[in-house]
């Protein structure tokens, strides 16, 4: 297949993917919940949204801190304002084409801090196994203390789980077979290859070089608690789910965090997904969903906002560089 229709399939798709969720959202409500989710959504206290928005904006500023630590092992520091600025241009690209923020922010620390792509784009690749142990920590939280409403959801809703382990054992074999392959070839498009991800190794390789571990582990605490407590603070918005304990709003954070992979930044699939998941914990529809617009609309307000602002003005901010 043509390599430009490849890449233009999976940028387009998502997006197409996540219109028809809003589309089957709206569709298959009554007139009488669509019109409820909407009231709710107009009367939602607005203080509630301003603090989630605040603890959103600090996860990301505790984020841009964190980067610093894992570039200081590599011979970098770089400017806050840099880190933080390059982060939100990158939250505002995946929004427009999924999993490219990642390659912007690395190119834009890059340009601007004078540190090798690969080597930035090595420690953002840290940063994202660090999130996935921090995401499969919550995971096992939320499975302790929520099984029996999940597993009432999983069974009901996907597929037999050993179709997925199956399809990740050949995906892991065919990723060893292909490492190998890479590390011996004296192919030139290869070579590159490997030498690209001999500079990502190096980058995630940081982790264990860190000198400040005691201030990463906290940074890397702190955002994942302001991660939740974004999503806890939302439930006062709307009544029916203001009496929600904490078990069923980690259940809607796991949720709604592969949801933000599904489509470009979650449109579409963000509420749709959180809906389904209150649906478990006895909250109607209009609530469910009224619960994942609020979140994901204020959020991806602000990311836009702040990515926009960051664009404009980190060439400003840098002009002597």
């Amino acid at each position: 297949m043509n390599p430009k229709l490849v890449k233009l399939i999976k940028i387009v798709l998502p997006l197409i993917l996540g219109v028809f969720l809003i589309w089957y959202s709206i569709h298959s409500a009554t007139p009488e919940e669509r019109q409820k989710t909407l009231e709710y959504i107009l009367q939602a206290d607005p203080k509630w949204i301003i603090l989630s928005l605040t603890m959103g904006i600090l996860s990301h500023l505790s984020r841009a801190y964190r980067w610093k630590f894992l570039l200081e092992p590599l011979g970098y520091s770089i400017k806050v304002s840099n880190s933080f600025m390059a982060l939100m241009i990158g939250y505002l690209a995946n929004l427009g084409i999924p999993r490219s923020g990642e390659i912007l922010r690395g190119g834009t620390i890059s340009t601007y801090e004078g540190i090798p792509f690969k080597k930035a784009f090595g420690t953002i690749i840290s940063e994202r196994v660090i999130d996935l142990l921090m995401l499969l920590l919550i995971i096992g939280i939320t499975l302790l203390f929520q099984s029996e409403y999940l597993l009432t959801y999983l069974q009901e809703k996907i597929a037999s789980p050993f179709i997925y382990l199956a399809v990740l054992g050949g995906l892991l074999f065919a990723g060893i077979i292909f490492l190998r392959i890479i590390k011996t070839s004296k192919n030139p498009i290869l070579a590159k290859l490997r030498d690209f991800g001999n500079g990502i190794l190096e980058g995630v390789k940081t982790i264990t070089n860190i000198k400040q571990k005691g201030a990463f582990i906290f940074h890397t605490a702190l955002i994942w608690i302001l991660y939740v407590a974004m999503f806890y603070v939302i439930k006062f918005t709307i009544p029916e789910t203001a009496s929600l304990s904490l078990g069923p709003i980690l259940a809607t954070f796991v949720a709604g965090s592969f949801a933000m992979t599904f489509t470009n930044g979650g449109i579409g699939a963000f509420p749709v997904a959180i809906a389904a998941i209150l649906l478990l914990f006895d909250i109607d529809k209009p609530s469910g969903e009224a619960f994942g617009w609020i979140l994901w609309g204020s959020q991806t307000a602000i990311n836009i906002i702040i990515g926009a602002l960051s664009f404009l003005f980190l060439p400003i901010i840098n002009r002597e560089r």
